[in-house]
């Protein structure tokens, strides 16, 4: 009897249809239906935004559920994952965008706070590395409300959000959560932003959280004057750091109040869930996101997995909703061709309806036109 053919089904999310395990799971029952000595293996990936939580999960985490504060205040149902003492923490997920309430923006005041309970939870329950996926955010509060639900002080006590920095006088980090003392804090960062300036936190990323020109302004003088302050706390002026001021600067203070170490979202969410031990004796890999496009090519997740595939030497096909890539600009990434809904349904009111199907369909046109 013949081996069956390994093929490693990892996909992202296609934001705002599918989840990256819903992907997976359809393409790989088009690959059997077309071809059934196929052994599909799904393995959903994340780069450090929203579906890191999940992609931990379906890797084989145990999903810990905890209520934290969502960025303007209400409570929020999210969790951790966990596998021995190492828990995956996803800041989308507990303060990020799509947990804004009606998706009303927030500049001013949207917090970083629930990222820091929900690690502080993690602590608690014994965790003693924390890996932090930070895209996504809502905020651009320097990290204030993450110090703040770890312990820090603020003197006077600081309002959530970003313009409440400006009154803050005074900043200890005598009483951080005892459990960070010898932890180690791993963070998912794919910008190398400064904290404050016009390349800053402010300046490039709040306006996508609905910030007007005065308000990023306001927001970047607020965060100067919060890197004033924790400069000297730690003793150390960390905010032209690269990744300083990624997620409205949480990069910044989990770099300087917590010795936190930033990787490519990618390389540390594949190495997570074990994306090289699943690699081998796979003849074909399935990668892909909602869309294949030139942001792709800076270091997205479909990217991320083909470098490694290919360094495996294993090839790699991907799907998408659509793809704008020429042949040449995925044979660049080590992707020899794509599939997207698109090219099935023209109609993309009908690819978002129903995805499901349509990803089954690009399954079996990949077995047969990838695989021996």
């Amino acid at each position: 009897m013949s081996r069956p053919v390994r093929v490693l089904v990892a996909p992202d999310k296609f934001k705002g249809t599918l989840a990256a395990a819903d992907v997976a799971r359809a393409v790989a029952k088009g690959l059997v239906r077309a071809r059934p000595d196929v052994a599909a293996v799904c393995l959903p990936v994340a780069d450090g935004g929203d579906g890191t939580l999940d992609a931990a999960v379906s890797a084989g985490f145990e999903r810990v559920p905890v209520t934290v504060t969502g960025p303007t205040g209400e409570p929020v149902e999210t969790a951790f994952a966990r596998q021995g003492d190492t828990a995956v923490v996803e800041m989308a997920d507990a303060c990020g965008l799509h947990r804004l309430p009606g998706g009303v923006p927030a500049p001013m005041t949207a917090s970083s706070r629930g990222l820091g309970e929900v690690m502080a939870a993690a602590l608690d329950a014994g965790c003693r590395e924390l890996v932090v996926g930070i895209g996504g955010s809502a905020s651009t509060d320097g990290g204030a409300g993450l110090l703040a639900a770890l312990g820090a002080m603020a003197s006077p006590e600081v309002t959530d959000g970003g313009a409440g920095l400006a009154g803050v006088t005074a900043l200890t980090l005598d009483g951080l959560h005892r459990g960070l003392d010898g932890a180690r804090v791993v963070v998912a960062c794919d910008v190398d932003n400064p904290l404050t300036g016009p390349d800053g936190a402010a300046a490039v990323y709040a306006p996508q959280k609905g910030a007007s020109a005065t308000d990023v302004a306001a927001l970047d003088a607020a965060l100067a004057h919060w890197a004033d302050l924790v400069a000297k706390a730690v003793g150390t002026d960390w905010r032209d750091a690269p990744g300083a001021g990624a997620a409205g600067g949480v990069g910044f203070a989990l770099v300087a109040a917590l010795g936190a170490e930033l990787r490519p979202g990618i390389d540390l969410m594949l190495d997570l869930i074990g994306f090289d031990q699943a690699l081998v004796g796979s003849e074909l890999v399935i990668t892909g996101e909602g869309s294949l496009d030139a942001q792709s090519l800076h270091g997205k997740a479909p990217v991320g997995v083909a470098s490694r595939a290919r360094a495996a030497g294993v090839a790699v096909v991907a799907v998408a909703g659509r793809s704008t890539l020429s042949p040449a600009e995925l044979a660049g990434v080590g992707i020899l061709s794509s599939f997207a809904l698109l090219d099935l349904e023209p109609d993309v009111a009908s690819c978002l309806a129903a995805p499901m199907p349509l990803l089954e369909r690009l399954g079996v046109e990949i077995a047969l036109r990838h695989l021996r």
